[in-house]
């Protein structure tokens, strides 16, 4: 694991304020320093949609998956999809899907320039949601791998299972990155 430490910050227009912290300030630092390219991003666990807001900055097109009922980690919650679409209405180039990442990723061969990950903070769910990442994008992230010490290990593993390189963001409760060598 190499420690990210940013080289510059931006602050892109977000909505409210959430578990994400300063992350957001630092997305354009990874898009530069991996060259990433910012057609597509796909995010995994957009909720309320802070980190889907943040990424939209960034790539021409954003497209958040959720089945926007919470989780066992995040609470549960009355369903917010359309709460969430009607916050995000002033982001055009966001596209929320309410699905199941599993639904989602079932048949699905796109591909995208960056994937988000931030589902329930559960070994096998996350993994499995990762596997298919790394398979579909050169670059993934995963928030809370500090808070949630199953991330980081998943996060480790992918990146032996499929010769990555494994970057944490040791602050906002961790963001890890797994980019190609």
């Amino acid at each position: 694991m190499i420690e990210y430490i940013p080289l510059e910050r931006d602050t892109p227009r977000v909505l409210g304020n959430s578990a994400w912290g300063d992350i957001p300030t630092i997305i354009k630092d990874i898009i530069k320093r991996f060259d990433v390219k910012t057609e597509k991003a796909l995010e995994f666990g957009t909720e309320f949609g802070y980190s889907t807001s943040a990424l939209s900055n960034y790539f021409d097109k954003v497209i958040g998956v959720d089945i926007f009922t919470g989780d066992f980690h995040a609470g549960f919650h009355d369903d917010h999809y359309e709460k969430t679409k009607n916050s995000l209405s002033s982001w055009p180039n966001i596209e929320l899907v309410k699905s199941d990442y599993r639904d989602y990723i079932k048949d699905n061969s796109e591909r995208f320039d960056m994937i988000h990950i931030d589902i329930v903070h559960t070994y096998n769910e996350t993994f499995e949601c990762g596997e298919w990442s790394v398979n579909h994008s050169d670059i993934v992230i995963f928030h809370d791998t500090l808070s949630f010490p199953e991330i980081k290990r998943v996060c480790e593993n992918l990146a032996m299972i499929h010769n990555l390189e494994f970057h944490n963001y040791p602050h906002s409760h961790g963001l890890g990155i797994l980019v190609r060598k």
